[in-house]
């Protein structure tokens, strides 16, 4: 084969209509003959809220060839890529106020300031901080979702705290906090361009002709001039990104078609079934990743005192009054089950990005991925000992296979500047970080 050294940009998009279509790193974007190409490093965060059976899901021994137990199970495929980190402690979050602060502390250390007007004042968070390092070269610098929305509560969510702590996990300043999107349809079209509002989404919805098609041609015209590997990742990439649209159009359909459902309060897009959802939003995270769209994200799974049931798992009663379990053998069953299933949802993102190439690997090979709550015993709504796994290769830059156990009371911080050095956005302090977690 005739080699040059011409290449493809990295940041190459397909334009049509409207739409935007980022690619995925091909081979024909590594200029010929170069050596050590280093792939982009991305972060997320991944929150549960109503802490964690702790006996359920923490290894019982340290180190290497420890046991998974049932509540994490899901996870052992990622062994050699995860790491269990136990012992950590958020002081921020230790008041009466535990519903408001434990999302708004999970990812800073900072206690803010009890307040239920406009004037809310918290701490940066760590998605932020790697958002401004790494995240200003991309297309979103940070991506920021959920699936449910309270923004619509105001006055005091918990004791002296507005609900606007309850809210978003990412403060991009401490009077700035980034609000957490939770229709899929509206990630999508940040993503890749078309219909923001109301009215768009509607026209949207009445077109039989997929973004996608504007941009055939072009995508044709590229592939002639690519490989053979290169034409069936892109192939491959961009079926994706159809297929995710086909979901969102059925569920946009399903939301149209049931005359008991106002558009304005069930936006199109937000499929009517919650493992649906959740399914959505980890594949648009996975082909924002992709694409180099954005390498930070935060994702709320449920936000704090949500009573969403899971019947999915044979849970009737609601996650928050579950979560009160009272020590009832009864009720930690079933908010084991709940939280065994939010942590399968997670391990199907991961299997995504597993099976993703992204340049001398994968994606979840070039990742850092923290998921966890800020609260422990749901029942005492306390903040030590916090569950937290870490699921990633970093780049090469993370061990892996360990369970490791903390001097008591180590803070959460020190868990979070670790993975902050670890995608390349070193800070010396973060809240009440002490040092960082160098078994990592």
């Amino acid at each position: 084969m005739f080699i040059t050294k011409k290449h493809l940009a990295r940041r190459t998009f397909l334009k049509g209509l409207g739409a935007t279509v980022a690619l995925p790193l091909l081979d024909a974007m590594v200029p010929a003959f170069a050596s050590n190409v280093t792939q982009a490093p991305r972060i997320g965060f991944v929150y549960v809220p109503h802490g964690m059976v702790m006996s359920r899901f923490t290894p019982k021994t340290t180190g290497k060839g420890f046991a998974f137990n049932d509540i994490g199970k899901s996870l052992e495929p990622y062994r050699n890529r995860l790491n269990f980190v136990s012992q950590l402690h958020h002081r921020a979050a230790d008041t009466s106020a535990v519903h408001s602060l434990s999302p708004t502390t999970w990812l800073s250390g900072v206690r803010p300031k009890p307040t239920q007007g406009v004037d809310a004042y918290a701490g940066v968070t760590a998605d932020q901080v790697a958002a401004a390092a790494i995240g200003q070269d991309t297309l979103l610098p940070s991506i920021e979702l959920a699936t449910e929305d309270h923004s619509g509560l105001i006055g005091a969510c918990d004791r002296d705290y507005g609900c606007i702590y309850m809210n978003t996990l990412s403060w991009r300043t401490p009077t700035t906090p980034m609000p957490m999107e939770i229709n899929p349809r509206k990630v999508f079209e940040r993503m890749f361009g078309q219909g923001d509002n109301a009215a768009q989404r509607l026209i949207r919805r009445r077109e039989d002709q997929s973004i996608l098609d504007a941009v055939t041609a072009q995508a044709g015209g590229l592939q002639r001039n690519l490989g053979q590997h290169d034409r069936e990742m892109l192939d491959d990439y961009l079926e994706g990104v159809r297929e995710i649209e086909r979901r969102l159009q059925h569920a946009e359909s399903q939301v149209a078609s049931n005359p008991d459902i106002e558009i304005p309060q069930a936006p199109g897009g937000i499929p009517f079934e919650y493992t649906e959802h959740v399914r959505l939003m980890y594949d648009l995270l996975a082909l924002a990743y992709r694409a180099d769209i954005t390498r930070v994200f935060t994702f709320m799974m449920a936000r704090e005192v949500s009573n969403r049931t899971y019947t999915q798992v044979g849970v009737n009663e609601g996650h928050h009054a579950t979560s009160h379990h009272q020590n009832k053998p009864e009720k930690l069953e079933m908010l084991a089950r709940i939280q065994s299933f939010h942590i399968g949802l997670f391990s199907e993102f991961l299997a995504k990005l597993d099976k993703t190439k992204d340049g001398d690997g994968s994606l979840l090979d070039h990742s850092v991925l923290l998921y966890g709550s800020n609260m422990s015993n749901s029942n005492l709504h306390d903040h030590y000992p916090l569950p937290n796994v870490v699921v990633g290769g970093g780049r090469g830059k993370l061990k892996g296979g360990q369970h490791i156990m903390c001097a008591e009371h180590t803070p959460q911080t020190n868990l979070l500047v670790t993975l902050l050095d670890k995608v390349d956005a070193k800070v010396d302090t973060l809240g009440d970080s002490t040092g960082r977690i160098h078994e990592l």
